[in-house]
């Protein structure tokens, strides 16, 4: 395997609030230490080698995965990587810190600070001015504060983690999916509940629109909870071509509280109605956090 170095001059690696500490192994976020595999730290320090260079998937293969190794080297890779891009709470799709390289490599973007004192021995000689001159302090706070306060492009508001909004809008389309599964489930009760203050024929077609549209919808659901989960990357930019057609689907459903209304209240089918006129607007918003470099593009 690949063997850091870690010599007196390099030991350190210091980027934004991150510090990659080669002769211990570890990888720490403002003094604290995280948790990281073996393959993405030692992605993280081959990179941090060569930044701002293009370091090729066959170099890393090279050093990473001699060719005595038998493993799917493509996918340990990919793997490695978006562990790497989770604990540093970057994104393919608008990186800070890890660019990728359609089927060539990934280059490290970031400024990168080496050094041979440990950041806690640096912090500390910080306050008593021995170490750095004020410019140098003010220069290495303002990129900690751009790295931890970095804003959405588009949105101004300060960027998530990736695995937050990803999961949030995971969590949108699995709601969806009970709702169809058990309205389906329980179409008897649907109809029933119709011709209870509908016409027979009203009813009747009601409880179609009901059938169709969970129809519809379940395939949609699962597509997204497929392509949210891989992380596909042209997501963002389909999820915007099918708004539309998901607004109409997601307004027409955020009526169904009111089916229950003669069980809980005219007030609380209001209020779940209009939280669920909501969730559509709330699900492109996630899309243009977790996507938003894809969607620029294709715009």
């Amino acid at each position: 395997m690949f063997e850091l170095q870690g010599n007196a001059h390099g030991r350190f690696a210091r980027f934004g609030v991150f510090e990659l500490d080669l002769a211990a192994g570890e990888l720490r976020k403002s003094g604290a230490k995280l948790r990281l595999q073996e393959q993405p730290f030692q992605v993280l320090a081959l990179l941090l080698e060569r930044p701002g260079d293009v370091v090729t998937r066959e170099v890393i293969r090279q050093k990473l995965w001699p060719a005595d190794t038998f493993v799917d080297f493509d996918h340990s890779l990919n793997t490695a990587v978006n562990k790497l891009r989770e604990t540093l709470g970057d994104s393919a799709s608008n990186p800070r810190y890890i660019e990728t390289l359609a089927r060539r490599g990934y280059r490290f973007i970031a400024p990168v600070q080496r050094g041979a004192e440990n950041s806690n021995v640096e912090r500390s000689n910080v306050g008593t001015g021995s170490l750095a001159s004020p410019a140098e302090r003010s220069e290495a706070a303002a990129s900690a504060q751009d790295a931890s306060h970095a804003l959405h492009p588009e949105l101004e508001v300060p960027i998530p983690r990736r695995s937050f909004t990803r999961g949030l809008f995971a969590l949108a389309q699995m709601m969806y999916l009970i709702f169809y599964l058990v309205a389906l489930f329980r179409l008897h009760a649907v109809q029933g509940i119709a011709e209870s203050f509908l016409p027979a024929s009203s009813a009747t077609a009601l409880t179609a629109a009901v059938m169709v549209t969970a129809g519809v919808g379940i395939p949609l659901r699962c597509y997204m909870l497929s392509a949210v989960g891989f992380d596909y990357q042209r997501l963002g930019e389909k999820f915007q071509q099918m708004f539309p057609f998901i607004l109409a689907l997601d307004q027409l459903w955020a009526v169904a509280p009111f089916l229950l209304m003669q069980k809980i209240g005219l007030g609380a089918a209001f209020a779940a109605s209009a939280a669920l006129l909501y969730v559509p607007f709330s699900e492109r918003t996630l899309i243009r956090m977790a996507y938003a470099k894809a969607i620029k593009a294709a715009g």
